[in-house]
C-alpha cells in the first residue's frame, strides 16, 4: 500500500491570506522539521527529562559523605581591666551514612526509572506534536480545497439565477426557478464563507504547531516501510515499542523500588561521624596552636512513629498496584488507537474508490441534466439537485483524501514509530540520554554539565 500523493494547495487561498503567488512551497518534511525544532511542548518534555534526572545525584547523595568547613570569629571583652578577648575558630567535620536498609539504592533505582518515563514521554509528546502537525497541513490543504471547490459552486448557482431569470423573462421560465435557484445560492454562499473560516482556523492550528504562517503547501511524503503489514502486525508493534507502553513500564519499576524504600524506614541506620577543630587565636587554654577531634558511630533503631511508616509503606503498595493498574489502562487505550488507525485508513481508501467514480459520473450526470433542461425535457431543480449532488461527492473526495493521509500517519503513531528518528528528518535528536549520562558520573556538587541532547 503507497501513500505517495502530491497535494497542491489551491490559488484561491494565496489571494485570501495575501501570499504571493511564487512563494515557495513548504512540504509536509519541512513542517515536520521546523515543528521538531522550535515546538516548545517537545522542549518542555525535554527539561522534564533534564529536571528528573538530578533526582539522580540527589539519590546517590544519600550514600557519599558529606564534607563541611565552618570557620567563626568572636570579639570578647571585659571592663576591670578593659581588655579585648579575640577568638578565632575553625573546624572540619565528616558525616556519611554507612547503613540504611537499602533505602538509598531503593531512591536511587526509582530515580532513574523516573527519568526513563521522562524520556518515553519526551517520546510521546514528540508523536503527538508530529501528528498534529500532519493534522494541520493536511487541515490547510483539505480546507483550501474546499473553499475553491464551494466558491465554483457558488457560481455556478449564480450563473443558474441569471438563466432562470433569462428564461422568465423570454416566457420559457417560471418564477419558482428563480426562487429555487435564488435558495440554492444562498446555501451555496453560506458554505462557503463557513469553508473561510474552518481555513482561518486550520491555518492558526498549522501555525500554533509549526511555529509559522502556512506557506503554499504542497509535498509528496514517502512513508516507506513505516505502515505495518496487518493489524495484527500493528498491535504486536505497538505493545512492544509504544513509548506511552515503555513510559507505564517505567513507572512499575519507579512504584516499586519506592515500595522498597518505604520498607526501609522500620530498618536501623548506621552513621559515622568525625569532627576536627582548631582554635589560633583565643585568650583561654588550651591556647594557640591547639586542635581537638571526635569519631562516633551513632546507630538509630526506629521504635515508634506514630503510624507515619506504616501508612508511608501502605501508601507505596497502593501506588505501586495502581501503577500496574495504568500499564493495563495504557496498553488497551494503544490497542485501541492502532485498531481504529487501521479502520479509518481502510474506510478513507474505500471511500476515495468510490468517490473518484461518483465524481466521474456525476459530472455526466450534470452535463446531460443541463441538457436536457435547455431542451425542456427536465426543470432548473433538477439541474441544482444534480449540482449539489456533485459538490457533496467532491467534497467527500476531497476529505477521503486528506483523511487517510492523516490516518496513514495515526497508524505509524499508535505503533509507536510517528519520531523524527523514524521519519529521517535532518535534525539532532532530543533525548536527554547525554545530559543523563552527564550527570550520571558526577561526583561532586561542583561540576560543568553538558547541555547537548
Amino acid at each position: 500500500m503507497k501513500f505517495i500523493r502530491e497535494l497542491r494547495a489551491g490559488a484561491l487561498a494565496a489571494a485570501l491570506f495575501c501570499l504571493p503567488a511564487a512563494a515557495q512551497a513548504e512540504t509536509l518534511r519541512e513542517a515536520l522539521t521546523s515543528a521538531y525544532l522550535n515546538n516548545p511542548a517537545i522542549l518542555s518534555a525535554l527539561l522534564n527529562v533534564y529536571d528528573t534526572a538530578e533526582n539522580i545525584v540527589m539519590a546517590k547523595s544519600g550514600k557519599l559523605p558529606n564534607i563541611n568547613a565552618t570557620a567563626s570569629v568572636s570579639q570578647g571583652f571585659s571592663n576591670s581591666p578593659f581588655t579585648l578577648d579575640p577568638t578565632v575558630n575553625f573546624g572540619l567535620s565528616y558525616s556519611q551514612r554507612l547503613y540504611d536498609g537499602s533505602k538509598t539504592d531503593a531512591d536511587i533505582e526509582a530515580a532513574r526509572a523516573l527519568t526513563e518515563l521522562s524520556r518515553y514521554a519526551l517520546q510521546n509528546a514528540e508523536q503527538n506534536v508530529l501528528l498534529a502537525v500532519v493534522q494541520a497541513y493536511m487541515g490547510v490543504i483539505r480546507d483550501t480545497q474546499l473553499v475553491q471547490l464551494r466558491q465554483e459552486n457558488v457560481k455556478f448557482f449564480q450563473a443558474q439565477v441569471d438563466s432562470a431569470n433569462d428564461r422568465l423573462k423570454v416566457g420559457e421560465g417560471t418564477k419558482i426557478d428563480v426562487s429555487q435557484a435564488e435558495a440554492r445560492l444562498a446555501q451555496g454562499t453560506a458554505a462557503y464563507q463557513s469553508a473561510i473560516s474552518s481555513l482561518a482556523t486550520s491555518r492558526a492550528s498549522y501555525e500554533r504547531y509549526v511555529g509559522h504562517a502556512p506557506k503554499n503547501l504542497t509535498d509528496s511524503f514517502k512513508i516507506g516501510n513505516l505502515l505495518p503489514k496487518s493489524v495484527d502486525a500493528a498491535v504486536d508493534e505497538a505493545t512492544a515499542s509504544h513509548p506511552a507502553i515503555r513510559s507505564a513500564k517505567a513507572g512499575i519499576r519507579a512504584a516499586q523500588a519506592a515500595s522498597e524504600s518505604a520498607a526501609a524506614a522500620f530498618m536501623p541506620t548506621l552513621d559515622f561521624i568525625a569532627s576536627i577543630g582548631s582554635t589560633p587565636l583565643s585568650p583561654t587554654p588550651p591556647g594557640p596552636n591547639a586542635f581537638s577531634g571526635s569519631v562516633r558511630f551513632a546507630l538509630t533503631v526506629p521504635i515508634y512513629s506514630g503510624g507515619r511508616n506504616g501508612a508511608g509503606m501502605r501508601k507505596a503498595n497502593i501506588a505501586q498496584i495502581k501503577s500496574e493498574v495504568d500499564a493495563l489502562a495504557a496498553r488497551d487505550q494503544i490497542k485501541e488507537a492502532v485498531i481504529s488507525s487501521w479502520s479509518s485508513l481502510q474506510n478513507a481508501t474505500a471511500i476515495i474508490s468510490s468517490a473518484e467514480s461518483g465524481v466521474s459520473a456525476g459530472e455526466l450526470a450534470l452535463s446531460g441534466v443541463i441538457e436536457q433542461r435547455d431542451v425542456g425535457q427536465l426543470t432548473t431543480l433538477d439541474v441544482l439537485n444534480a449540482q449539489s449532488e456533485l459538490t457533496s461527492v467532491r467534497e467527500g473526495l476531497i476529505q477521503a483524501r486528506s483523511g487517510r493521509i492523516i490516518a496513514a500517519f495515526a497508524l505509524i503513531s499508535a505503533t509507536g514509530h510517528l519520531t523524527a528518528a523514524d521519519l529521517g528528518l535532518d535534525v539532532p535528536i532530543k533525548t536527554g540520554e547525554g545530559y543523563v549520562s552527564t550527570v550520571e558520573d558526577v561526583w561532586a556538587d561542583l561540576r560543568s554539565i553538558d547541555f547537548g541532547e
